[in-house]
């Protein structure tokens, strides 16, 4: 059988114009931006994990005008960092939590949701995020201060990026393993499978506050797992996938999927290889962010940051 493709890519990967629609706090950690509009029409919904390019107009929409077509390519990337240090967009990785073809708008939207960490009940960020979020403790990162503070009507561009998780490699049977940073993606993935599927969810997250309902197939056990403010972040997740009981596991072939903190999908895939015995070609892992790699606003992007408090 030959072996199946890690990624799958979308039809394009052209810029994409959008607007802010609406925000909604969900819960302690998690800030959801709604976009639309702009060039919504071009957005191609994947389902599953589909995630893409973000770029954040903390310099102004100027920034937005001059992205280069392909920013998300080596010779593109090299013009996006062209432009000037206070203009330059802060470009971002997140997933689609949900995709609507007509949402309250009238028109298509996409669900964003965005990991905060902090003061919650104040409504305050204080992580820097990394690609798909992160829990590491320090000054808001600039994707989670832009989604706490912006506004209907704000400009925003993505390009599409594709799938991680291959249904090619599997839907019938599936093991999904994350912690907070994946859970957006996790619950698109349940509402993309088919309604006969089955197998085991386990979800790190910083507070049962966060550990949301969404939907998915009645043959998915949603297991959340609640970590204390000392415990490094996708221990538990880890440990409770090392102690799983083979019986608990549906029917093989299994689809595993993991993702979190980078150590969580590089352990987690070791011991469904090495120790569980399950073929690499079904096993999907993406580290979304490293404890200690924090991207921080640029210097002369702090101020404009500061004052969208």
């Amino acid at each position: 059988m030959p072996a199946l493709s890690r990624l799958v890519k979308p039809e394009t990967q052209g810029l994409i114009h959008l607007r802010v629609l609406r925000t909604e706090r969900v819960s302690p950690h998690f800030m959801r931006v709604t976009v639309g509009g702009g060039e919504i029409e071009r957005f191609r919904p994947m389902g599953y994990d589909q995630w893409f390019r973000l770029f954040l107009p903390l310099g102004g929409d100027e920034g937005l005008d001059r992205l280069p077509a392909k920013a998300n390519k080596m010779l593109g990337y090299l013009k996006y960092l062209r432009i000037p240090d206070g203009v330059r967009p802060v470009m971002r990785n997140y997933s689609v939590r949900e995709y609507r073809a007509q949402g309250a708008s009238g028109g298509a939207e996409i669900d964003i949701d965005f990991v905060l960490h902090g003061t919650a009940d104040e409504g305050t960020a204080t992580q820097a995020t990394v690609t798909q979020g992160t829990v590491q403790e320090g000054p808001a990162g600039p994707a989670s201060q832009w989604a706490t503070t912006c506004q209907p009507g704000e400009s925003i561009v993505i390009i599409d990026e594709g799938l991680t998780f291959n249904p090619q490699r599997g839907t019938e049977s599936v093991l999904l393993v994350a912690d907070e940073t994946g859970l957006p993606a996790l619950a698109n993935i349940c509402a993309s499978l088919p309604a006969e599927s089955s197998g085991i969810a386990l979800i790190e997250v910083p507070s049962e506050a966060d550990a949301v309902a969404f939907a998915h197939p009645s043959g998915i056990d949603v297991r959340y797992l609640v970590r204390d403010h000392e415990t490094k972040p996708g221990t538990l997740a880890l440990d409770a996938l090392r102690t799983l009981p083979s019986d608990d596991l549906p029917p093989a072939p299994i689809h595993a999927w993991i993702v979190g903190e980078q150590s969580l999908p590089t352990e987690a895939r070791r011991h469904l290889v090495g120790e569980r015995g399950m073929p690499k070609d079904l096993v999907s892992f993406c580290g979304y962010w490293r404890v200690g790699a924090a991207s921080p606003t640029p210097k002369s992007q702090q101020s404009v940051a500061e004052a969208r408090a």
